[in-house]
């Protein structure tokens, strides 16, 4: 646990007291929910060990102060004690504002309960303060295996933390994937690829792993080194610096002590900086291994490149040679495609060296030739496009457009290639050697060549074009920039070669291009990045570099849509090239929140307002792509785009049409979007863009669109008189998955008024609905669910559900593991029980139904849980399941729940137990377990909700005369006294009903005292 909270929290930079602390992230919130959860529960689910106390405290400042310490405290101005205590008998629990210290988990737990609505900042600051709580609970020999003098409930105390602690890891794998992690698999494969190199006269001499063990992880490193990240040792014997032992981890490979050379003592520590792999490591610890890897690279190089080579150095040393008739003919046809070029292109007075000179003045060049023009000796193919370790993890959950694996081609056969591969490798050498003339012209005849083609693209990346384009990009000429720009926009469309310009750091050169005065310039920067950024480390590295704020200005370039001079669209196709790449940017989390603390809403805002498609496409595209996040949402509405949004539904263009939909999708999450939609007419857009049946992703935009936008009655109403719901009832087959997640997600809304439930039976919508519950989709099922349990609250609806088997189809989506499922599908087998003709005989005929049912009590998940109550309220209505689910231990179930300060569950868990008190024992049973003393704190609940049920529960608990003293001592009966003037009638008569209970039996003693 103590190395989890270390590792996958989030924590800021040390300030100058060397002090770091939380920051204030979606994960750290999540992580924190999820230890709150654990530690409110530890009482009830690990009695024994929670009363079992640290072997040190913890200690932090808190913001509690002693008048928040009631009963089971000593309470002074100065200080706060527990009554419990331990062997010793100190106090468990000890306060002297502001700072507190605890020595249980029972103590934690009900500080945590104490704090209400600040245990979030009192979790806080206790991690900050104890950066590992293991240690201090546990003691040194924490980590360690268990000794004999440990006891029982120290061992187990000891299993249960660890196992929080991988929960905490696991549920921070989307954090990890953030960084660049190497997987074992991938270690794994190029271990092979390094075996396959060694042997005499070889690269080297032996690879091997210091064990032969692998987990089913296929990690051969041992468990307690796993947590650390190390995934496998190695011992790698090379031919010129003897041996070298070898960790490999998630972050890459480094020297180690000696790990499997006998040598125990520092032998896990790092020796050498961290590389990206093995192979980068042996690159730089083996000048042997290095040559070797680039005389390979020199033979693979085709012999007509050769023979090329040799024409360019005669070109390049003699002028005035007369070529051959061939080469003639090819600068001929050369010289025939110049007037073609572009007027920027024009060739300036020759004798500039420009491809020569950009590459000895670029620091890059060496590493470059390297790591692009050499093949890799490991896959045959040029390192460049080596899959990065880790590039499989996406950095934002929107990020579903990563690149897929790469598959090389450089040990194919060139016969099957067209002629215009060997064409452009031989362009690529006069860009290698010629004068600016030259380069130029090799450039436009280049782009005259079809650079959409796969061939003409690795004929580039082959002979090092790649590496040429880039350098050229740091000249000083604005000619050899645009034509490289150019080719480099075009031929970006391929994956690979999109991450062997990020490999040769062709990124970090675009992104300073942004600041030049060239307009034209800056755009072919702006829409080759826009290509590039692709995939996730393309997209960090745009961020890392500026690129996002450079990327943002372009922005304000675009004035406002009226009449546009020459010069003036020229800044409106700018701001287009920019809003291009911050498109493709805005599918990282990182990248959106950049975007936004640039300050690109309100320019983007400017930019909805213009009548030009090819404009308003990326705009609206990064905005439905930032959307996801509420920051954006609420300044979208702030900044007035929703008309805009709402108006270009109407436009001729489907793809806008579509982007706006998707826009709508994501921002009527928030009820003042919805409200702007209808007031725009935007309802009645979306209904006629329902036509366009043919175009999916037009279509799953607006029915989603639509969909959240009928989450709001006021809507709902204007979809009823456009007759929306046969529409989508119509939808409900032959349709993808996207579309009827959100087809069902309307109808579900819908539906919760009483003439939509009427007008889907009569549109023949239950039978597919019910269908539907048989799917795997987990999305589909949960809006489904609720669709289908809607329709049940009309009976006749209800009748069809029944006769269609859709009941025992729910009751079978209990078991399925998403839990969202499982609580949908218990919310939409309330209203099915409620209406069926013979509930209880329906009930109790699905065979294990009751149990399964019950069992959920035992789920973690709060919704899961107030759903459950729910249902089990309306089973216990019927007095053979009552009968049979007391028998499952539902009562003591139910008891150990009471301790939630989840109103929700609060509200449907007292519903239930007033229900369950109608058997038997029941209502002693439930005093027994300790249910009657949490009941009555609900009754100080923020949410009025909760006190109905809550009153109806210590009603029917107050028929037993051992409850009423528990209520009694509880002080009950002021809370009830103020309820009885509540205006809910309900609430009234339940409160005086109990108050009256416990006076009869205040009354009963009085009278056996003293008559």
């Amino acid at each position: 646990m103590g190395t989890a909270i270390k590792r996958v929290f989030q924590w800021s930079r040390p300030n100058d007291s060397g002090v770091s602390v939380l920051e204030d992230t979606s994960l750290n919130r999540d992580l924190l929910r999820h230890i709150i959860d654990f530690v409110q529960q530890f009482s009830t689910v690990h009695p024994n060990e929670a009363s079992m106390p640290f072997y040190e405290p913890l200690q932090w400042s808190t913001s509690l102060q002693p008048s928040d310490f009631h009963s089971e405290y000593t309470v002074s101005d100065t200080s706060v004690e527990s009554q419990e205590t331990d062997a010793d008998g100190r106090p468990l629990l000890h306060m002297t504002p502001p700072h507190i210290s605890v020595r249980s988990f029972s103590q934690l737990s009900k500080l945590l309960v104490l704090s209400d609505d600040r245990k979030f900042k009192e979790a806080e600051a206790c991690l900050e303060a104890n950066r590992d709580p293991m240690l201090k609970i546990l003691g040194p020999d924490v980590g360690t295996e268990p000794g004999q003098d440990s006891s029982e409930d120290k061992l187990r105390l000891q299993v249960i933390l660890r196992q929080l602690g991988t929960q905490l890891l696991g549920n921070s794998v989307h954090q990890f994937s953030e960084d660049i992690m190497v997987s074992p698999v991938a270690v794994k494969r190029e271990v092979e690829e390094l075996q396959g190199l060694c042997g005499e006269k070889k690269r080297l001499k032996s690879v091997l792993y210091t064990s032969d063990f692998e987990f089913s992880n296929s990690c051969r490193s041992p468990p307690w080194r796993q947590v650390h990240g190390e995934i496998a040792y190695l011992i790698i014997e090379t031919c010129d610096v003897g041996t070298l032992f070898v960790t490999c981890s998630t972050d890459g490979a480094f020297l180690n002590g000696g790990i499997g050379h006998g040598r125990h003592e520092n032998a896990f520590d790092r020796k050498s900086e961290v590389y990206r792999d093995v192979t980068t490591l042996l690159k730089n610890k083996s000048p042997h291994f290095a040559e070797d890897l680039m005389k390979q690279d020199l033979q693979e190089e085709p012999q007509t490149a050769q023979k090329l080579q040799h024409v360019e150095a005669v070109d390049a040393e003699e002028p005035g040679q007369t070529p051959r008739s061939y080469e003639q003919e090819e600068k001929n046809a050369t010289e025939r495609q110049e007037p073609a070029l572009n007027k920027d292109l024009e060739p300036s007075p020759p004798n500039c060296e420009i491809a020569t000179e950009s590459l000895k003045k670029s620091p890059k060049s060496e590493s470059k030739k390297k790591t692009a023009a050499s093949g890799s000796p490991l896959t045959g193919c040029t390192s460049s496009h080596k899959a990065s370790p880790g590039e499989g993890y996406s950095e934002s959950s929107s990020e579903s457009e990563d690149d897929e694996e790469i598959i090389e081609r450089r040990g194919d056969s060139y016969t099957d290639v067209p002629s215009e591969y060997w064409h452009i490798q031989k362009l690529v050498k006069y860009l290698k050697g010629g004068n600016q003339t030259a380069t130029v012209i090799a450039l436009c005849s280049m782009r005259d060549c079809n650079l959409a083609q796969e061939a003409c693209q690795l004929a580039i990346r082959d002979v090092g074009g790649l590496e040429v384009l880039i350098n050229l990009l740091d000249t000083e000429e604005l000619k050899c920039k645009i034509g490289s720009l150019k080719i480099l926009k075009e031929i970006s469309h391929s994956a690979q070669i999109r991450r062997a310009i990020v490999d040769l750091g062709g990124l970090q050169t675009m992104v300073s291009i942004l600041d030049t005065p060239d307009k034209q310039l800056k755009c072919l920067a702006a829409e080759t990045i826009a290509n590039v950024a692709r995939f996730r480390r393309a997209r960090r590295t745009v961020r890392q570099h500026g690129g996002i704020w450079r990327l943002v200005k372009l922005l304000e370039c675009a004035p406002k849509p009226t009449t546009l001079s020459t010069e003036q669209e020229k800044d409106v196709e700018v701001a287009r090239c920019g809003a291009l790449a911050l498109w493709s940017c805005s599918k990282s989390t990182r990248n959106k929140e950049a975007i936004r603390k640039a300050g690109a809403i309100p320019l983007l805002g400017r930019l909805l307002k213009s009548p030009q498609n090819n404009v308003l496409i990326p705009v609206v595209g990064t905005l439905q792509e930032c959307a996801s996040e509420r920051s954006y949402r609420i300044a979208i509405q702030k900044e007035g785009m929703i008309e805009d949004l709402v108006k270009n539904l109407s436009c001729d263009n489907q793809e806008l049409q579509t982007h706006c939909a998707s826009a709508i999708f994501k921002c009527a999450e928030d009820k003042q979007t919805r409200d702007l939609v209808r007031q725009f007419n935007g309802l009645h857009s979306l209904v006629v863009l329902l036509k366009q049946t043919e175009n999916k992703q037009l279509l799953a935009a607006t029915t989603g669109a639509i969909w959240k936008c009928s989450i709001s009655m006021e809507n709902v109403e204007k979809f009823e008189e456009y007759r929306v719901l046969q529409t989508l009832v119509a939808l409900l087959s032959d349709q993808p998955e996207e579309v009827l997640v959100n087809v069902v997600g309307a109808l579900g809304e819908c539906a919760q008024r009483p003439v939509n439930r009427i007008a889907i039976r009569k549109s023949g919508g239950i039978p597919p609905l019910v269908s539907l519950l048989t799917g795997t989709n987990q999305a589909l099922l949960i809006n489904v669910t609720r669709a289908v349990g809607a329709c049940a609250m009309d009976p006749e609806n209800m009748a069809i559900i029944d006769r269609l088997d859709g009941v025992r189809l729910l009751w079978s989506l209990l078991k399925n593991p998403n839990p969202a499922v499982q609580a949908s599908a218990a919310w939409a087998i309330c209203p099915c029980i409620e209406n069926a003709k013979d509930s209880g005989e329906m009930v109790r005929s699905f065979v294990g139904g009751l149990e399964l049912i019950v069992n959920l009590l035992n789920s973690p998940n709060s919704e899961v849980l107030a759903s459950v109550c729910a249902a089990i309220s309306k089973i216990a209505k019927d007095e053979e399941n009552l009968a049979v689910i007391t028998d499952h231990s539902v009562v003591p179930m139910l008891s150990s729940l009471t301790n939630t300060t989840d109103d929700n569950l609060r509200r449907y868990l007292s519903k239930a137990i007033a229900r369950c008190c109608m058997w038997g024992s029941n209502r002693a049973a439930f005093g027994e377990a300790g249910a009657v003393a949490p009941l009555v704190h609900y009754l100080c609940s923020k949410d009025p909700k909760v006190y109905q049920t809550t009153a109806q529960a210590l009603f029917q608990l107050s028929k037993d005369p051992n409850n009423c003293i528990t209520m009694h001592q509880s002080g009950v009966v002021k809370l009830l006294i103020g309820m009885m003037g509540s205006s809910d009638e309900v609430l009234q008569e339940a409160a005086a009903s109990c108050v009256a209970n416990i006076r009869r039996l205040a009354l009963a003693n009085e009278k056996n005292r003293f008559g």
